[in-house]
């Protein structure tokens, strides 16, 4: 028999109904659903140098509190950015991050998204860390935090703080518009690695499906995310790359961002995101590193592993974190100093971890 299609109905597509919410982030949800009131002045804010899970929970906030009456703003400690501008959209004057300080002054509460630790919000720290007002967490990276107290939506088994915002909304049964569910896809699309890492939970599908029940276009996102690239930083990855060093018999790999390089390409730290899957991705290499000088001289250190390695108990020994797979840290030093000590590090840490087969090349 001859079936004309086997492509389901746009209706079909939205029969999957909503993810259900673990009883215990429900819990959670609800005390902070519980503590935003119409009319309060909310300071949203998240790590320097903000990532797409942190930007897209940020701008996700930023419209459902708008939209019932609160008065949000962003207020990061760097600028937002530019990769993620397009999530703003018209609504650019949300941003309020070149007047950080006055805004968080102001505040009747403060939500920290994607960190729990105050030394990530970098010259912001000291104003949130006393500010006689409730700050609210919602993160999904493993670390013990040093945040004031207040409402906690904190759970590692999150693929991203996208999906833990998505859970609040869904327990609060605050209304997803389109806008808000193209900010929260961003956020889970980004720190999946578009769906490809080890966090690519059931869930975190079930999460995006419904996001995408909600009009989001795929597509629209790839090309702003992935395929809207200036010229600068496709030749600044050049010169990364040709940096990279290999311990093949370790299954090490490391290259290092060239001092100036940023700066002579004009382009923001942002756009260093994912050159370091660059290494991870060579045959065999079982851990991955990416060191950057930067202006404070200190050295950022972006971790990957693939198997059994923990890099994120390896960041923890320099005052980093983030996740199993995934982390980073900033060391203080000249970057040979600090290349010498990461790499010692590393290399113990290969030499005492099971191995990792990796499938044959073909």
């Amino acid at each position: 028999m001859y079936l004309r299609s086997m492509a389901p109905s746009p209706a079909a597509d939205r029969d999957l109904g909503h993810p259900p919410v673990p009883p215990e982030r429900a819990d959670a949800a609800q005390a902070i659903a519980d503590l935003l009131e119409p009319g309060m002045r909310v300071a949203i804010t998240t790590h320097v140098n903000a990532d797409g899970d942190g930007t897209g929970s940020e701008v996700a906030l930023w419209h459902i509190l708008n939209d019932r009456g609160l008065r949000p703003a962003i207020t990061n400690p760097t600028p937002f950015p530019g990769r993620f501008q397009f999530l703003l959209g018209e609504s650019q004057q949300a941003d309020k991050s070149s007047s950080a300080v006055r805004y968080l002054q102001r505040a009747d509460a403060i939500i920290v998204v994607d960190i729990s630790d105050l030394d990530r919000l970098g010259h912001l720290s000291r104003w949130v860390a006393d500010p006689g007002v409730p700050v609210v967490c919602i993160d999904h990276h493993l670390s013990n935090g040093s945040l004031p107290n207040g409402p906690r939506l904190i759970d590692s088994t999150a693929c991203a703080t996208g999906e833990l915002v998505h859970d609040l909304f869904r327990t609060a049964a605050w209304p997803i518009t389109p806008t808000v569910a193209r900010a929260l896809y961003v956020a889970i699309l980004t720190d999946t690695g578009g769906f490809r890492f080890s966090n690519t939970t059931p869930r975190a599908l079930h999460v995006a499906a419904d996001l995408l029940s909600g009009g989001v276009d795929p597509e629209s996102i790839y090309r702003a995310v992935y395929a809207s690239n200036p010229e600068g930083r496709i030749r600044m990855i050049g010169e990364v790359v040709d940096t990279l060093m290999v311990e093949q018999e370790l299954g090490l790999a490391w290259m290092t961002v060239p001092p100036g390089a940023l700066e002579r390409y004009r382009l923001d730290p942002d756009q260093l995101e994912g050159v370091v899957e660059f290494p991870r991705s060579i045959h065999g290499i079982r851990l991955a590193l990416l060191f950057r000088l930067l202006a404070n001289e200190r050295v950022k250190v972006s971790f990957r592993s693939v198997g059994d390695v923990n890099v994120a108990e390896l960041a923890e020994r320099f005052g980093g974190g983030g996740h199993r797979r995934a982390a980073g840290a900033s060391l203080s030093g000249s970057l040979a100093d600090v290349q010498e000590e990461v790499l010692a590090a590393a290399r113990e840490v290969l030499g005492t971890a099971a191995s990792f087969q990796a499938p044959a090349s073909s």
